[in-house]
């Protein structure tokens, strides 16, 4: 009951008619910025901190404005996922999977919407598991150190057998060389560089946005030109703009279980949406069965990510509030922001600024349903983006992924390696190797490679501290279990089918 009249004191803080505009310009700033790849919602909210210092908004104000990007952004991101195959961040790159296939049927449309209800159910959910469990999880995911950690990346790659399209091996393939990108560079202890053919652009690492939109938009703009005749596209129609009730009935149970375990991955600082995100696809395409169109536009497979990834930014505002501890770049830029306002988050911070606090879980509750209202009729125009003759769409896309790109870091050395993993991504298409473990290995390599290299270092070499917690084995086993479920439903059917006609002939 505390918890409730907290939240009842919080909505009259959201409510304030300038906190309920803020509320709105964040999240609209957010799908504005979230739909434009290499932008990102680090950069906005970066921008816009000094705009709150300058203006004297109190904190919870300058709070349900910045937060109100962050979240209003993962929508954003879907946009162009979908739409045009243009994943910005790594949690949208799953999306893509389903989403761009359901646009290349025609049903663009439908994929937008269940995008807008599925990051409004995630975002909802999510945030009464905020408001009821904050404390407590907090709690539980002090208890994750570097083996739990690594335990928990395993368990993420072990998602890879879903997008395996009935070869483990290409899947491993591509995860395989996800992590070697993740190698190049510095090494982090020695500073010696790694895989840089003596290149000194590459010291800093391989960049996300240009490994991302290279393999997925570059190499789309290779294959909208094979597949189109004479400027036109070979499909003209992009159907409604709205799901059917058998479709939203149909997703109901894969967005509640994508919200829990969005929101559970989230509260983990460092794993956020992208492990969300992975694990939610996989999870649902196991409780579809084989017979599901997992891959080739399934909506289930836009609706599971999409409430998982806005989950998991709810999510991580409990480790960033009751901890201090930010999980990923934007929440750290949130929390410069914090310390900037004269907010010191950690476990005190309910007791000390309950205001903050419950004013800016009411407001994300406003903005949820902003979100909702502001993008679901907004489909329609969004969808009138592929109208347009291929021989504008085409070039348009290319000139969003250079411009991008660019704006980044302002190097043409990355549009050159752009340029080359497109290439190399439409070789990959070609040849049946999937893109999204690519983009998993990149992610969670350095995080992995951290993590095992601090549990090694605490234990003294010893590699049974990856084994010691109930929690790192629990974390294997599931991961095992990931792996091999596949295999063994696929050996049992069988069996059953080569049982049936000897049956009959008994």
């Amino acid at each position: 009951m505390d918890s409730l009249s907290h939240l009842i004191d919080g909505f009259g803080i959201a409510l304030q008619p300038i906190n309920v505009g803020l509320a709105f310009a964040g999240v609209g700033i957010g799908t504005f910025v979230g739909m434009l790849p290499g932008i990102g919602p680090i950069n906005a909210i970066a921008i816009l901190i000094p705009v709150t210092f300058a203006s004297g908004m109190g904190a919870a104000s300058a709070l349900i404005l910045l937060v109100g990007i962050y979240y209003g952004s993962q929508y954003g991101n879907s946009i162009s996922t979908i739409l045009l195959n243009v994943p910005g961040t790594a949690s949208s790159v799953v999306t893509a999977i389903d989403g761009y296939a359901m646009t290349k049927d025609g049903r663009g449309g439908p994929a937008l919407a269940m995008s807008a209800i599925a990051s409004f159910v995630g975002g909802t959910l999510s945030i009464f598991g905020l408001v009821l469990f904050a404390p407590v999880l907090a709690g539980w995911a002090i208890r994750f150190g570097p083996a739990e950690y690594f335990a928990l990346m395993i368990f993420a790659f072990s998602a890879l057998s879903s997008f395996a399209g009935g070869s483990l091996l290409r899947a491993l393939a591509s995860t395989g060389f996800g992590l070697w990108l993740a190698a190049v560079g510095l090494d982090p202890n020695s500073a010696i560089p790694r895989y840089t053919f003596g290149q000194i652009q590459l010291l800093d690492g391989m960049d996300f946005v240009v490994v991302t939109i290279g393999l997925f938009a570059v190499s789309e703009v290779f294959q909208l030109l094979e597949d189109t005749e004479g400027g036109r596209s070979v499909a003209a129609s992009y159907g409604r703009v709205a799901v059917t009730m058998k479709e939203f009935t149909s997703c109901g149970w894969t967005m509640l279980r994508g919200s829990v375990l969005g929101f559970l991955v989230g509260v983990l600082p460092g794993a956020g949406g992208t492990i969300a995100s992975f694990l939610s696809y996989s999870t649902e395409e196991r409780f579809a069965g084989r017979t599901s169109r997992f891959g080739r536009g399934d909506i289930r497979g836009v609706a599971a990510p999409e409430a998982a990834n806005n989950a998991a930014a709810n999510g991580a505002m409990i480790p960033l509030l009751t901890l201090g501890v930010p999980g990923s770049g934007t929440t750290a830029v949130l929390l410069g922001a914090l310390l900037g306002l004269g907010v010191t988050p950690g476990p005190l911070l309910l007791q000390e600024e309950p205001d903050l606090f419950w004013g800016l879980a009411a407001s994300m509750y406003v903005g949820n349903a902003f979100l909702l209202l502001l993008n679901l009729p907004l489909v329609g125009v969004f969808i009138k983006a592929l109208r347009v003759p291929r021989w504008v769409l085409i070039p348009s896309v290319a000139a969003l992924a250079f411009v991008a790109v660019y704006a980044v870091n302002g190097s043409a050395f990355d549009l050159v390696l752009m340029t080359m993993f497109g290439v190399f991504g439409y070789l990959m298409r070609k040849f049946d190797f999937p893109l999204a473990p690519v983009v998993l290995g990149l992610v969670l390599g350095p995080l992995m490679e951290k993590n095992l290299r601090r549990a090694m270092a605490l234990s003294g070499g010893e590699i049974g501290v990856l084994f010691d917690s109930p929690i790192a084995l629990t974390l294997w086993g599931l991961a095992a279990a990931s792996l091999l479920a596949p295999t063994l439903v696929r050996r049992l059917t069988t069996d059953l089918v080569e049982e049936a006609p000897a049956a009959e002939e008994d």
